[in-house]
């Protein structure tokens, strides 16, 4: 949901909020086998990391590993460090290794700028990261806060592009302007002050405000490198329209080109998601999909 300081003005790089995600998700397998065999959507993804992690553990990767879903990648979904700690926690139980999530992340270069990713792989939920200091492994959690069940999040795909990713991404990063210390002050405080407190209270309101204001200032200061405020036009524009229905907490996650909002009711977040398809069936690479919010994180079970 956005980075609170940029340029590290504050004396810590980064430091973001975010939330876990029940719709989208990334689940697989690992099983013994006479030889490396990887299956099923984000193979080469799996595969690398699969590679990474045992060249690291110093274990065999003679195994099958069969994956029945993935997080889309390079939407801004988190599906990189999903798929890394998934891998991860797979083999970690497989082979009974003892390691945490963060010993795991931190052999798969996990968090190197966000830490959402590996909060809610942690314990789901709402999650704020303190960003990266000059001792910093990976970015410590320093607020988690379950999300009322009664909220929902609306997710706007646009299937043509993907978000900055790679080198690209880290080209941006250098060429980007720093970020004010004084937003960064301000932003810290109203996430502190108001945001937070607002989700502890169950108001979503006075969360939403918190969120579109954070979420324009990170836009204003990417729009050089994605091309504006939203990486795409047209969910822009969708974006627009679902807040003149309601919707709050507007924005894009990460470098998108996926947008977001919130809203308040199970019924009326799939209503809204319907008419919305209606009202943008002109916009063919559009799709919208009303996402509850987990509370757990990542499971890993043994048959």
């Amino acid at each position: 949901m956005g980075f609170i300081d940029l340029s590290g003005s504050l004396g810590r790089h980064f430091g973001s909020i975010g939330v876990a995600l029940n719709e989208r998700s990334t689940k697989l397998s690992v099983s013994a086998s006479n030889e490396r065999i990887v299956t099923g959507p984000s193979a080469k993804r799996a595969d690398n990391c699969l590679t990474l992690m045992c060249r690291a553990l110093n274990v065999s990767d003679k195994l099958a590993v069969s994956i029945e879903s993935a997080i889309p990648e390079h939407v801004g979904l988190g599906s990189g460090t999903q798929m890394s700690l998934a891998i991860g926690s797979a083999l970690n139980t497989f082979y009974g290794l003892g390691l945490t999530v963060r010993e795991i992340a931190s052999l798969m270069d996990r968090g190197l700028r966000s830490g959402i990713g590996i909060g809610v792989f942690e314990q789901g939920g709402l999650v704020v990261d303190g960003g990266r200091g000059a001792k910093t492994i990976t970015p410590p959690v320093l607020v988690h806060l379950d999300i009322p069940e009664t909220w929902r999040f609306i997710l706007v795909f646009d299937q043509r592009g993907q978000g900055l990713h790679g080198q690209q991404e880290i080209e941006a990063f250098k060429t980007l302007p720093v970020f004010p210390k004084r937003k960064a002050e301000r932003l810290c405080y109203q996430l502190l002050m108001q945001g937070l407190p607002a989700v502890a209270e169950n108001d979503l309101g006075q969360f939403g405000d918190v969120i579109t204001q954070l979420q324009r200032s990170v836009g204003e200061h990417f729009a050089p490198a994605q091309g504006g405020i939203f990486t795409s036009p047209e969910v822009a524009i969708a974006m627009q329209w679902l807040a003149e229905q309601g919707a709050v907490a507007m924005g894009q996650t990460s470098w998108g080109p996926t947008g977001f909002c919130a809203i308040e009711g199970i019924d009326l977040a799939e209503s809204l998601v319907q008419e919305a398809t209606r009202t943008f069936a002109h916009f063919d690479n559009l799709s919208f999909v009303a996402a509850s919010a987990r509370n757990s994180g990542g499971d890993v079970f043994v048959v």
